[in-house]
């Protein structure tokens, strides 16, 4: 087995040693082959990409931060084949975030989860959360297709429309 050394660090195959003057060394796996790396996922870096345009972040960092919040408050909303077909239509990181969220026993209303956007998110204001909030769920129709949104709209209360950029009619009754 070979091993490279940069800057003094030791990678093999299957571990990689972090080198330091007197003490432990540390042992940090290092990622196991064929799997990809944080920045090697194209569809994750065009969803977080799509969001920072949408959203106009400053950085790629706050894209990225505000994506995964508001993909895990999604998640525990959206259940069953939609979360199923869901977790399928987005890239691997959006999936495991959508897929990990145990499912909701109270649906929100579209104000409520804006506003548990904003408890999860530091520093956040209502008109920032609902500005993170349409910047993510803006995307996703072009991402995931607009069938999988009406039905994933199907399962939630109204208001939510508004939310993935679309507007909410209502039957003339």
């Amino acid at each position: 087995m070979s091993a490279t050394t940069v800057t003094g660090v030791t990678r093999t195959p299957t571990t990689a040693t972090a080198e330091t003057s007197p003490g432990p060394r540390a042992v940090i796996p290092a990622p196991p082959r064929g799997r990809r790396t944080r920045d090697d996922d194209p569809r994750w870096n065009e969803l977080v990409d799509a969001v920072r345009e949408s959203g106009r972040y400053a950085t790629r960092a706050e894209a990225e931060r505000v994506t995964r919040i508001v993909l895990s408050a999604l998640g525990g909303h959206v259940t069953g084949d939609e979360r199923v077909d869901l977790a399928r239509a987005l890239p691997g990181r959006a999936a495991r975030v959508i897929a990990s969220q145990i499912p909701v026993t109270r649906r929100l209303t579209a104000a409520e989860f804006v506003d548990s956007v904003a408890a999860r998110t530091e520093g956040a204001t209502p008109a920032t959360a609902r500005w993170d909030v349409g910047s993510v769920l803006g995307v996703l129709p072009a991402l995931v297709g607009d069938d999988l949104v009406t039905r994933v709209l199907a399962q939630l209360p109204p208001g939510y429309a508004l939310l993935f950029g679309r507007a909410e009619l209502s039957p003339a009754g």
